[in-house]
C-alpha cells in the first residue's frame, strides 16, 4: 500500500514558519530579564509580573483564536498574526517606559497565541490524514529544536553584543519565517453553515476530559521548565544547567521521530499512556536526586541529565498523540477550536506548575516540589485510563 507523500514543499515552508517564530521568541526569552532589569530598573518582583503578562495574554486569546480559525479564512489570521508578532520585537527597542514595554508585552502574548494555534491548524489542514501525527510530530520538533539552541545562542550574544541587536536577530528571524509563511498554499475551506455563538465553539467539550490529564500533566513541566536551575544549583550540579534542556529538546526530537507514526496506525491511547508511565518515573528520579547528591555526585549529576533526555522522550512521544487525540474528537469544521482546547489544557497546567513550585519551594524544599509533580503524573495516568481512554473510544470520529 502506498503512504500520501508528507514531505512537500508546501509542508517545508510551514515547517521553516514555525521553526522561525520560535527561534525569534526563544533568542530573546532568557536576555529580557536583563533588559528589563538595566534599561527600566525594575526589581525581580516587578520583572516576573511583567513577564507572566505575555503568558496571560496568549491564554486569554487562545479560545477566541479557535473560533475565529474556525469562522474566517485561516491563513490571512495566521499571517496578521505572524506580522504582529515580529513588529513587537521592533516595539521593545523603541520602548522608552516601562508601561509602554508592558502594554508592548500583552500584544506580543496575544499575538503569540494566536499564531501558534493557527500554525497548528494548518499543519493538519495541508498534511494527508494518514500522516498527521507524524507530521504533527515533526511539527512539533521545530519548537524542540529552536527551544535546544534558541536559548543559548542569546545569552551567548548578550555577552558580546548590546540588546538592540538580539532584538534584530530576532526581528531577521520572524521576517524570515513570516515570509517562509507567506508562500504557503493553503486548500479552501469547505463552506459550512454559521452556527450560533455558544460555550463549545470555544471550547471542544468532547476534548475536555483529555483537557484535564494533559493540565495535570503540564503541572509538572510547567515546575521543570521553570524552576530545574535552581534546583539543580541547589543541590549542587556544577554542570551547567542549560545542559539539561538540551537533553530535553533532543529526547523530544528523536521521540517524534517514531511517536508519529504509531500514532497514524491508531495507537493513540497506549503511546500516551507509554509515554505518562516514563515521565513519572522521570520525575520520582528527579525528586531523589537531592539526596542521592549527598551520596555520590558524580553519579547524581549522570542520573540528573539522563533524567532529563527520557523527560524528553516521554513528553515529546505524548505531544503528538495528545494532539491527535483532539483532533479525532472534532469534526473538521471545529480544527480551530480542537487546538486551542489543546494548548489552553497545556498553559493552565504551567501556569499551576510555576505558581504552585514557586510556592511548594517557599515553604518546603525542591525535593517537594518535583515529588508533588510526580503526584500529579500519577494522578493524570489514572484519570487518563479511566476516563480518557475509554471516553475517546467511544467518541472518535477517525
Amino acid at each position: 500500500m502506498v503512504k500520501d507523500k508528507l514531505v512537500t514543499l508546501n509542508y517545508c515552508r510551514i515547517l521553516a514558519a514555525n521553526f522561525l517564530l520560535y527561534f525569534a521568541f526563544y533568542l530573546i526569552l532568557p536576555i529580557l530579564p536583563f533588559y528589563i532589569s538595566d534599561v527600566f530598573h525594575a526589581n525581580n518582583a516587578e520583572i516576573g509580573l511583567i513577564l507572566s503578562c505575555y503568558t496571560i495574554a496568549a491564554l486569554c486569546i487562545r479560545p477566541f483564536s479557535g473560533y475565529l480559525l474556525d469562522t474566517l479564512a485561516r491563513k490571512p489570521l495566521y499571517l496578521i498574526a505572524y506580522f504582529i508578532f515580529v513588529t513587537i520585537f521592533t516595539g521593545y527597542i523603541l520602548a522608552g517606559i516601562l508601561s509602554l514595554f508592558v502594554m508592548l508585552r500583552i500584544v506580543h502574548g496575544l499575538a503569540f497565541g494566536m499564531v501558534t494555534v493557527a500554525g497548528n491548524t494548518l499543519v493538519i489542514d495541508i498534511t494527508p490524514s494518514s500522516r498527521r501525527g507524524e507530521a504533527l510530530g515533526y511539527y512539533g520538533m521545530m519548537n524542540n529544536m529552536a527551544m535546544s539552541i534558541g536559548p543559548m545562542t542569546g545569552l551567548f550574544l548578550h555577552d558580546l553584543f548590546p540588546f538592540q541587536v538580539i532584538f534584530i536577530s530576532s526581528i531577521a528571524s520572524g521576517t524570515l519565517g513570516f515570509i517562509m509563511a507567506m508562500w504557503l498554499r493553503v486548500p479552501a475551506k469547505e463552506p459550512i453553515a454559521r452556527e450560533p455563538i455558544s460555550f463549545d465553539r470555544f471550547i471542544l467539550l468532547k476534548g475536555v476530559p483529555a483537557g484535564v490529564s494533559l493540565l495535570l500533566l503540564s503541572v509538572p513541566y510547567g515546575m521543570t521548565q521553570t524552576y530545574v536551575a535552581m534546583y539543580a544549583e541547589k543541590i549542587g550540579i556544577t554542570l551547567s544547567s542549560g545542559l539539561f534542556f538540551t537533553f530535553m529538546a533532543i529526547g523530544m526530537a528523536v521521540s517524534r521521530i517514531f511517536s508519529g507514526k504509531q500514532v497514524d496506525k491508531g495507537r493513540i491511547p497506549q503511546v500516551i499512556s507509554l509515554g505518562l508511565y516514563l515521565v513519572c518515573v522521570c520525575f520520582f528520579a528527579l525528586a531523589a536526586c537531592g539526596n542521592l547528591m549527598l551520596w555520590n555526585k558524580e553519579f547524581t549529576t549522570v542520573i540528573f541529565f539522563i533524567i532529563a533526555l527520557l523527560l524528553g522522550i516521554g513528553f515529546g512521544t505524548m505531544f503528538p498523540a495528545f494532539n491527535s487525540l483532539f483532533v479525532n474528537l472534532a469534526p473538521n469544521s471545529k480544527r480551530g477550536t480542537t487546538t486551542s482546547t489543546y494548548l489552553t489544557s497545556w498553559d493552565v497546567g504551567i501556569g499551576i506548575g510555576i505558581m504552585m513550585g514557586g510556592y511548594l519551594a517557599q515553604i518546603s524544599s525542591w525535593d517537594v516540589v518535583y515529588f508533588s509533580g510526580a503526584c500529579f503524573a500519577i494522578v493524570s495516568i489514572l484519570f487518563f485510563r479511566l476516563k480518557v481512554a475509554p471516553h475517546f473510544e467511544r467518541n472518535k470520529l477517525r
